[in-house]
């Protein structure tokens, strides 16, 4: 699955922001998501299921409680679309304020 497909869900996303300031529970993750997006205990660990799988996020058992922790290789994988779409687009936006001015420049 293509990591954009994995974020484009906000409660991966946010999964992945909450994982992102460190490493935590099940439980905690659970209940922040249940607070914010009113969603069941199951379909947060189905979602946390789905950034495991897809390498976003790792877990390790502690007694009995799961830690989550973000895996960043995915997020490189983000960060480098990102980076090839800034240039793209960068570039084209220049070349657009560019002709901008300049026509500006022959009405006055």
């Amino acid at each position: 699955m293509h990591a954009l497909d994995v974020l484009g869900d906000p409660v991966r996303r946010r999964l992945v922001e909450l994982l992102a300031q460190g490493d935590r529970a099940s439980g905690d993750l659970t209940e922040v998501i249940r607070d914010e997006f009113g969603i069941s205990q199951p379909a947060v660990s189905n979602h946390l299921k789905v950034l495991r799988d897809s390498g976003f996020a790792r877990s390790a058992a502690a007694g009995s409680r799961r830690i989550y922790s973000l895996s960043g290789e995915r997020i490189a994988e983000v960060q480098s679309w990102a980076a090839e779409q800034l240039l793209f687009w960068g570039n084209r936006l220049d070349a657009l304020d560019t002709e901008l001015h300049r026509r500006g420049k022959e009405t006055l």
